[in-house]
């Protein structure tokens, strides 16, 4: 099945157009955030690497590798940063003593939460102050999103 060249343009926009949204979101709430954050600042990789362990905790340097699609050897640079701020702790496994595994030190996840709640404050500030055909219309369309994030996972080597 082909498709038309008007929906090819279609989805070539709306896929500009999500992009554009989506980072120029993150970017605002980022911003605003550190405009009163206590802390300093995090490298991107750094926040996904806390992140990634936040939601497996135990992760190994090189599933994490695999996970965030970087150089394993730019994942261990991550950890000793991230162990030297006191936000990362890494323990060796078990069974095989070779392989590192990866949790958040309570200083972390102390950290993510901060960030987590702010960036939920902003939002629910802002969504506050839309009309609720706009607060229905982003509601309704989450679950594209997420199947959205579904498709693009799939597709992962």
């Amino acid at each position: 099945m082909s498709s038309s060249p008007d929906l090819v343009t279609t989805d070539e926009r709306l896929a500009t157009e999500l992009v554009s949204a989506v980072t120029h979101l993150r970017r605002v709430l980022r911003r605003r955030i550190r405009r009163e954050w206590p802390y300093e600042p995090l490298a991107r990789n750094q926040i996904d690497l806390l992140r990634l362990v936040s939601e497996r905790p135990g992760v190994s340097v090189a599933e994490a590798a695999a996970f965030l699609a970087l150089a394993p050897n730019t994942v261990s640079t991550l950890v000793n940063e991230l162990r030297g701020m006191a936000l990362l702790e890494r323990s060796s496994d078990d069974v095989d003593r070779r392989v590192a595994r990866l949790t958040l030190s309570e200083a972390g996840r102390t950290r993510l939460a901060a960030w987590r709640d702010r960036r939920g404050e902003l939002l629910s500030t802002a969504l506050a102050k839309l009309s609720g055909k706009d607060r229905a219309a982003l509601a309704g369309s989450l679950p594209a999103l997420a199947r959205l994030i579904a498709v693009l996972e799939a597709q992962q080597p």
